[in-house]
């Protein structure tokens, strides 16, 4: 299983895109002369002209380099991959729950494998695969001489059904574990292109008037903006859905003991279900 994805992992790329947009804001204002009574004024017209008319979220994007909206584009997707994939594995999960429970409480309530499999028939699950492969394995060694053995195959049997279990419970949260190391530093590109943008605007308007750097800036914050959106709920998506992938685990290896032990009964009783109804003969343990 794959380790959960800290979300300290996060904080650089935050910390580096608001240093740098708080450096250009400061190298800006440093730079820019100050006005005098000899400078030439600039008409009011000019500067409004000058100055971006929509800084809201969706203005910027329309303004923004197409390599920056190709970065919000991407951000924007994986962020709704992610939340498709939150919804589509907690329903799997809490109803693969809520099923392995009421499995458990009739497992632990039957005597023989034979009620356990009534009781638990035609309600699908992992609980009545591995009653299926435990019957398989007692049919299969009907001729066993030696009741230890039995019980070894069907524990490996049991093993791995709850192994391929837990692959697919944890099938799909490999998305999320991507999109949260990645998404910060997709941001972060954004940033340094809408950065790199804002001196581009400098150097032609040999000014660094506000003007033409805030646009630039904006851009990048938003890039960066989006990239934390989309990492930080795959981060704690990834960490919820590894805990509960455990716990589910650990209560299906409860299953599977609880399984063996009724082998083990039935074993030592001399009978388990066959279709004939007969009785089994029993098996010698092995000294």
């Amino acid at each position: 299983m794959k380790r959960p994805i800290r979300k300290t992992r996060l904080l650089p790329a935050f910390i580096m895109a608001l240093y740098l947009g708080l450096l250009l804001t400061t190298i800006a204002l440093a730079q820019t002369p100050p006005v005098s009574s000899e400078s030439i004024a600039v008409p009011p017209s000019a500067i409004a002209l000058t100055l971006p008319h929509d800084l809201s979220p969706w203005g910027m994007f329309i303004a923004a380099d197409i390599v920056v909206k190709a970065v919000m584009i991407g951000l924007a997707l994986a962020s709704v991959l992610t939340w498709t994939i939150w919804f589509a594995k907690a329903f799997e999960l809490l109803a693969a729950r809520r099923q392995l429970r009421r499995a458990i409480a009739a497992l632990n309530e039957a005597r023989t494998l034979a009620d356990a499999m009534t009781q638990v028939k035609d309600r699908g699950g992992d609980v009545e695969t591995m009653l299926r492969a435990t019957e398989t394995e007692l049919r299969l060694s009907d001729d066993a001489g030696s009741a230890n053995g039995v019980k070894e195959r069907i524990a490996s049997r049991l093993e791995r059904i709850e192994a391929a279990a837990g692959r697919r419970m944890i099938r799909g949260t490999g998305i999320l574990a991507t999109v949260g190391a990645t998404a910060p530093f997709v941001g972060l590109f954004g940033t340094v292109w809408g950065i790199m943008n804002s001196f581009i605007g400098i150097s032609k308007q040999h000014t660094t008037n506000l003007a033409v750097v805030a646009p630039g800036i904006a851009e990048a914050l938003l890039a960066t903006a989006l990239g934390l959106v989309a990492a930080i709920p795959a981060v704690v998506m990834y960490n919820m859905f590894s805990r509960w992938t455990a716990g589910y685990r650990a209560q299906l290896a409860d299953a599977a003991a609880d399984i063996l032990r009724l082998a083990s009964r039935d074993l030592d009783r001399g009978t388990f279900n066959r279709p004939s109804g007969e009785r089994r003969r029993p098996i010698a343990a092995v000294e």
